[in-house]
C-alpha cells in the first residue's frame, strides 16, 4: 500500500492570496512495481464542506487555492488527502493549512450619540460626540489609535475600553465659525498601517451676543438750500453679525439728552432701510449744517443698538442778489463824487462796496460799468469796484457824469445788482453854485421835461387853433364885406340930427356902401345911422329882390376918399355930397 512521507502536514498561506497559490506538496511511496507501483493524490472532503478552497494534482501531489482565503473567516483550515496505487490500495495524510494575517481591515468607527447644533455659549468640556472603535485584523493589526485634526475648540478623550468622547475645550463664536467640520482617524498598527476617518459636522447656533455695526463711523450727507421737502439724502447702512431676528436690524433717530442741544427737527430716517430725508426746505443762511444721532437696534431679546452720528451740511445756492453797500441805493439822491479836470488817467474817483449772503462762487463778486454819460471816460475794477478815470478829463466833457455799476456774482445763473452814481467834473471844489449842494434827482429832471414837452404842444395846438379860427373869420367877415350894406354916419353931424334920431321923425334910413380895397391897411369904422330930415323920404333895402322898389340909390365910398387923420369916419360935407 502507499505510504506518505508525513502522517500530518502543515503548511501556511498568506490571507487575500491568488488562486493557484501554491501551499504544499504531498508525497507518497509505493513499493510495487509497475502498475501497482502507479499513485494518484485526491482531496478527501470533509463532510459539510462544499467547495475546497484548495485543489491538489493528482500526479504530483501539489496543493494550490482555488481562491482566496480569509483569515478573519477561518484562520486553519484541515482536509484529508488521499494516495491511491494502480492495485487500489490507499493511504491517508492530513493536511493542516495555517492562515496567515495580513492586515486588510481597517479600524471601524461605531457612533453611539452625536449633539448638533451646538449653541455657541456652549461651556468647555461639553461632550459633543461618544464613538467606539474596533478592527477586525489580530495582533498588531488589530490595535487601533485615534486621533483629532484640529484641536483648537474640540478633542478626542479616551471613556472605557475602546470609547471614545470628542468634546469642546474652548469658547464658541458662531460669528467667527458658524460650522465645524471635525475629521477623527483612527488607525492600527499593522505595516502598512490602515486608516479610517469619520466627519463630525457641528453647527453652532447664534445667540444675540453682537450688537449692530455701522459701515461708516460717521456720515456727512449734503443738500442743497430750497430743497423740495421730503428729499432723499443719504442712506445709513448697520449689519448685525448675529443671525435672523438678532440680526434684524431697524433704524431710528436717537433722542437727545436734555444737557445737549436739540437736533433739527427736519431729518427723518426711514427704519426699514435707513434712508434719510429732508422734510423741509432749509436756508442755507439761517442753517448750515445740524447733526443728528441714529440709532440701530436688533430685534433679539434683549436688543443690542448702537449708535451713530450724521451730519447734514446745507449747500448754498446763488439765490442772493449783491448788495450795494456804498454808494447808498436808496430813495434819497445819491451823492455826487467830486473830480478835479486837471486828473490824470486812473485816477481814483469812488469805489462801489457790495456783498452777497451766499458763499463760495455764488458770493464771488465782478463789477462792470454798465452805462454812463461818457463811457469812454470811466473804468471799473473788475474784482475791486475801483471806479477809475480811462484818461484824462477834456473841455468836451460835461461837467456832471452819471454812472451805472453792475455788481454781478458768480453763481449759476448769475444774479446782478447796479449802483447809480455821479461824478462833477470841477475846477475849483469851494464852487458852492454848483448843483451838487442841492441837485436834483434824475426822475425829478425826466418829470419836469416832460411837462414842460406836454405844456409846449398844448401851446403849439391852441396857437395853431387860434390862427386858423381868426383867418377863417377874416375870410367870412371879407365875404360879408363884399356882399353887402353897412350903414355909417359921421361923428360930427349936429345935435339936431341926434335928437331926430332919438325922436324918430326920420321915416327912412339912408344906405352907404363902402368898398375897400384888398391891400388896404386901415378897416376900423364907426357906424350910424344917418337920419336927414330935410331929405325925401327915401330907403334902401340891402339883398333886396330886383322887383323891389330902391328909393335911395346906394353910393360906394372907397378908403381913398377918406381924410388919414379921421380914418373910417365920414365927414358931414361927404356926406352931404351924397
Amino acid at each position: 500500500a502507499p505510504i506518505f512521507t508525513q502522517e500530518v502536514y502543515i503548511g501556511q498561506v498568506l490571507e487575500n492570496m491568488p488562486e493557484g497559490t501554491l501551499v504544499l506538496t504531498v508525497q507518497a511511496t509505493d513499493q510495487d512495481t509497475g502498475v501497482n507501483g502507479d499513485l494518484s493524490y485526491q482531496l478527501s472532503q470533509a463532510v459539510g464542506q462544499r467547495d475546497s478552497a484548495f485543489v491538489i494534482d493528482a500526479i504530483t501531489g501539489e496543493i494550490k487555492l482555488t481562491r482566496p482565503l480569509d483569515f478573519e473567516d477561518s484562520e486553519q483550515r484541515e482536509f484529508r488527502v488521499r494516495a491511491i496505487d494502480g492495485g487500489g490500495l490507499s493511504a491517508i495524510c492530513k493536511v493542516v493549512v495555517q492562515v496567515v494575517d495580513v492586515n486588510d481591515n481597517a479600524p471601524e468607527l461605531v457612533l453611539s450619540s452625536f449633539s448638533s447644533p451646538l449653541p455657541e455659549n456652549t461651556v468647555p468640556g461639553t461632550v459633543v460626540a461618544l464613538f467606539s472603535v474596533r478592527d477586525r485584523d489580530s495582533g498588531a493589526n488589530g490595535k487601533i489609535s485615534c486621533a483629532l485634526e484640529d484641536q483648537l475648540f474640540f478633542s478626542l478623550r479616551p471613556a472605557y475600553k475602546n470609547y471614545y468622547e470628542l468634546v469642546t475645550v474652548s469658547a464658541l463664536d458662531r460669528e467667527e465659525t458658524a460650522q465645524y467640520i471635525l475629521t477623527v482617524t483612527a488607525a492600527d498598527a499593522g505595516s502598512p498601517p490602515l486608516t479610517t476617518t469619520q466627519t463630525f459636522t457641528v453647527d453652532i447656533s447664534d445667540v444675540n451676543d453682537n450688537a449692530p455695526v455701522f459701515n461708516q463711523t460717521s456720515y456727512t450727507m449734503y443738500v442743497r438750500e430750497n430743497n423740495v421737502p421730503t428729499v432723499f439724502v443719504g442712506a445709513v447702512s448697520a449689519a448685525d453679525a448675529d443671525v435672523g431676528l438678532n440680526a434684524k436690524v431697524t433704524y431710528s433717530l436717537a433722542p437727545v439728552q436734555a444737557a445737549e442741544r436739540p437736533s433739527c427737527s427736519c431729518i427723518s430716517v426711514n427704519s426699514e432701510n435707513g434712508h434719510v430725508f429732508v422734510l423741509r426746505p432749509l436756508d442755507y443762511e439761517q442753517l448750515r449744517h445740524t447733526e443728528v444721532t441714529v440709532s440701530a437696534s436688533d430685534a433679539g431679546s434683549p436688543p443690542l443698538r448702537a449708535n451713530v452720528t450724521v451730519r447734514l451740511v446745507v449747500l448754498d445756492e446763488n439765490d442772493n442778489a449783491p448788495l450795494v453797500l456804498y454808494p447808498a441805493q436808496d430813495s434819497s439822491p445819491p451823492s455826487s463824487e467830486l473830480v478835479p479836470v486837471s486828473a490824470e488817467a486812473g485816477y481814483l474817483i469812488t469805489k462801489v462796496v457790495a456783498v452777497d449772503a451766499d458763499s463760495g462762487q455764488n458770493s464771488w463778486l465782478s463789477y462792470h460799468l454798465l452805462r454812463a454819460t461818457e463811457p469812454g471816460l470811466f473804468t471799473v475794477g473788475v474784482q475791486s469796484g475801483e471806479v477809475r478815470l480811462r484818461r484824462p478829463v477834456t473841455d468836451r466833457d460835461t461837467v456832471k457824469q452819471k454812472l451805472v455799476v453792475l455788481v454781478r456774482d458768480n453763481g449759476k445763473p448769475p444774479l446782478s445788482a447796479t449802483a447809480a452814481l455821479s461824478a462833477l467834473l470841477l475846477k475849483d471844489f469851494s464852487d458852492v453854485r454848483l448843483p451838487h449842494s442841492s441837485p436834483a434827482t434824475e426822475d425829478e429832471a425826466d418829470s419836469l421835461t416832460t411837462y414842460l414837452i406836454i405844456s409846449l404842444v398844448f401851446v403849439s395846438l391852441l396857437f395853431l387853433i387860434s390862427t386858423a379860427v381868426f383867418v377863417a373869420r377874416k375870410v367870412c367877415k371879407r365875404k360879408e364885406l363884399k356882399a353887402g350894406h353897412v350903414l355909417y354916419g359921421a361923428d360930427n353931424l349936429q345935435s339936431s340930427l341926434a335928437d331926430a334920431v332919438a325922436a324918430g321923425t326920420l321915416p327912412r334910413a339912408y344906405c352907404y356902401e363902402i368898398s375897400l380895397t384888398t391891400g388896404s391897411g386901415n378897416s376900423e369904422f364907426k357906424f350910424l345911422k344917418p337920419i336927414l330930415p330935410s331929405l325925401p323920404p327915401q330907403h334902401c333895402a340891402v339883398g333886396q329882390d330886383p322887383d323891389d322898389e330902391q328909393d335911395f340909390p346906394c353910393v360906394p365910398v372907397s378908403t381913398e376918399d377918406m381924410a388919414p387923420d379921421n380914418a373910417g369916419t365920414l365927414s358931414a360935407g361927404q356926406f352931404n355930397s351924397l
